[in-house]
């Protein structure tokens, strides 16, 4: 089993970077999910609810990030560290930093609605949700649930034949196979095992860095927004329906909290048990 490839996603659900290395920190990758996009009022602002969203991509400097819209027009953004704190709705933090008005702006000039953007300063300050398998002392960055998503290319090749094959059942042409970034995985792993051969694992190593699995990752909505041409289908979420439903939600990929910190590259050895 090998690490195939590694992704940051700066600024939570925006586009993001694929990258050959990443510090693994204990609430996630390096540079990963510490930004978000808000409402005027403080909530969070996700790509369900605009996936125009997913048509920027953010790429992390040092003590930065890049923001850069589809017509090539781009803005760097410094880390707001003596920002001004604003309430957000994010799960288990009270608040989190204002960049500076030009991010607002420029942000709120691509997407066709005001907005404002913000940094995550210290993620200790947002414990793991014990619903979602945190402990005691787990940090989390900006991520949903947990601080690494690991999907796998054996489970996606085996979606991609469901697919193909709800679709001849049905008398349709094949569809265009999803892309994994649709699932927005942190890491991904490939290699000679079954595919979701991963529901069954509990501790996983990544070169030199150890992590335990808190749980199984259910699929939300996003899945159906091609990050490409942002145009909204049925799929995934119909075939995972169909074959991994369960508990009244569907599965996809892992997440893993780590136990140890350190570099991960993509072509790493990996070991699960």
């Amino acid at each position: 089993m090998r690490l195939a490839s590694v992704h940051l996603y700066p600024v939570k659900s925006l586009g993001g970077v694929d990258v050959d290395r990443a510090d693994v920190q204990p609430w996630g990758l390096r540079h990963d999910r510490r930004w978000l996009v808000l409402r005027p009022d403080g909530r969070k602002l996700g790509s369900t609810a605009l996936p125009a969203l997913l048509g920027l991509t953010a790429a992390p400097g040092s003590g930065s990030i890049t923001l850069t819209a589809r017509d090539g027009s781009s803005l760097t953004v410094a880390e707001p560290v003596d920002g001004p704190p604003v309430a957000t709705d994010v799960s288990r933090l009270d608040t989190v930093r204002l960049a500076a008005d030009e991010a607002h702006d420029w942000l709120s000039a691509r997407l066709g609605r005001p907005v404002r953007l913000a940094w995550l300063d210290d993620p200790r300050r947002r414990p793991m949700s014990a619903e979602h398998g945190g402990g005691p002392g787990d940090p989390l960055n900006l991520s949903d649930a947990g601080p690494l998503l690991v999907a796998t290319a054996p489970s996606l090749r085996r979606l991609r034949d469901w697919i193909v094959e709800g679709a001849l059942e049905r008398g349709e042409p094949a569809p265009e196979p999803p892309a994994m970034a649709r699932f927005r995985p942190t890491v991904v792993l490939d290699g000679p095992f079954e595919p979701f051969a991963e529901d069954g694992w509990s501790r996983v190593r990544i070169g030199a860095v150890d992590f335990r699995v808190s749980e199984r990752c259910d699929r939300c909505s996003v899945t159906l927004i091609d990050p490409e041409t942002l145009a909204t289908g049925k799929e995934p979420i119909r075939t995972l329906a169909r074959h991994r439903r369960y508990d009244g939600k569907t599965w996809f990929g892992i997440r893993l909290v780590p136990l140890t910190t350190g570099e991960i590259r993509a072509g790493d050895e990996c070991e699960a048990t």
